[in-house]
């Protein structure tokens, strides 16, 4: 296998599954990660990811294209930041009550999560032009703050960001052995946020907030264990949470993100796979950039486990609240090999960091990393999920 992908930029059913469309998303970068999905104002679909070399280099920086309303093909790609000092990573974006849409990013020093502060531009077009770079969390003594999941606006139109905290240890690089979340509450729009953490949260991130039964608020968590998925409720509009939990999904310490659909049940799009499914591990996510060494035991009592296989990436269902999950659907299989980030060398196979909305036609899109070489984009329904269980 020498790691070369085809990737059609024209928008057409899967080979042997008329009922799912797909494309990739033109890049001109080696490595294209993390990618972020959502309606636009207007009615376009909007896509931000990170591009460059590889994670952590300073030419890593944020991207961005579009799908027009009824088109085909995705446009192609503009960077929309460039800080020659900092890796730009995770991006997301968030269109106000009020129209204005948000990008959010994060920006780091080399694989120096606990040095990441928050980034954003505005742009009061739909995307066709952006306001000036600003920071809007700045970076702060012993840790780093970082974002992935939307921005939930809950019943009193308070504004919750999720965010969590990449902690240096006592000694040696970042490893995620200290990370713990919180949400970001913003009660004016975005001007001034206030912290809420999340208790018993060591280990939990990638916060993902959806509506829940009954008025409350649900999360679901990466885990850095690569043990499961994590939950946890809040019965107060996102003001307090509940200790996460382990669910009954496995995690492999890579991304998830849920979303409560229009008919009420609850999508995860996730890695079926955990720390039991590895075949190695891999001192850290930066062990192949170089820079300060880990320490050789954790500050804290575990440690995150790096290296378990990013696949199969897999779509599920829950009608209960996130308790059980009886639909699930491969939307990507193969070995998910990420004992290395290089892209490069097309080192890397992993399907990971999936991003999901639903339009108002019902349909749900999806945005993933593929191999870390491209963003693929697919395109189902709720049907569709539902048509084959695993």
């Amino acid at each position: 296998m020498d790691g070369t992908i085809a990737k059609p930029a024209e928008l057409a059913p899967a080979v042997g599954d008329p009922a799912r469309l797909e494309c990739f998303i033109p890049t001109p970068c080696v490595q294209n990660h993390a990618a972020f999905i959502a309606p636009l104002p207007g009615g376009d679909l909007g896509c931000v990811w990170f591009g460059g070399t590889q994670e952590g280099i300073p030419d890593i920086s944020v991207h961005f294209s579009r799908l027009p309303a009824g088109a085909t093909r995705w446009t192609e790609a503009e960077k929309l930041s460039d800080d020659p000092t900092r890796s730009e990573q995770n991006p997301l974006l968030f269109t106000t009550p009020r129209g204005a849409l948000w990008l959010l990013w994060t920006a780091q020093t080399g694989g120096n999560q606990d040095t990441a502060l928050i980034r954003r531009r505005i742009s009061l077009d739909g995307g066709k032009s952006w306001g000036p770079i600003e920071t809007l969390i700045p970076e702060k003594p012993g840790f780093g703050t970082f974002i992935r999941s939307r921005i939930h606006v809950n019943g009193r139109g308070d504004w919750l960001l999720p965010i969590w905290r990449c902690t240096k240890p006592p000694s040696g690089a970042w490893t995620g052995d200290l990370d713990t979340s919180s949400v970001l509450i913003s009660r004016d729009e975005g001007m001034t946020w206030e912290e809420s953490a999340v208790p018993e949260s060591t280990g939990c991130c990638h916060m993902s907030i959806v509506p829940g039964p009954a008025g409350t608020l649900l999360a679901f968590y990466r885990s850095r264990w690569a043990d499961h998925v994590y939950r946890s409720v809040s019965t107060d509009d996102g003001e307090s949470w509940s200790a996460p939990q382990p669910s009954v999904l496995p995690n492999n310490n890579s991304s998830v993100m849920a979303l409560t659909l229009t008919g009420g049940a609850i999508a995860l799009c996730y890695n079926e796979s955990s720390a039991a499914d590895a075949t190695g591990r891999r001192t850290s996510l930066y062990d192949d950039i170089g820079g300060e060494e880990p320490a050789a035991s954790p500050s804290a009592g575990r440690a995150a486990f790096w290296g378990a296989p990013r696949a199969p990436l897999r779509l599920a269902l829950s009608e209960d609240g996130g308790l059980t999950w009886p639909h699930r659907r491969n939307l990507e299989v193969g070995d998910g090999y990420c004992m290395t980030n290089n892209s490069k060398d097309r080192l890397n196979r992993e399907f990971s960091y999936p991003s999901l909305c639903q339009t108002a036609d019902g349909t749900i899109h999806l945005a993933y990393t593929y191999w870390r070489q491209a963003i693929k984009y697919v395109r189902v329904d709720e049907a569709w999920i539902r048509s084959r269980d695993a």
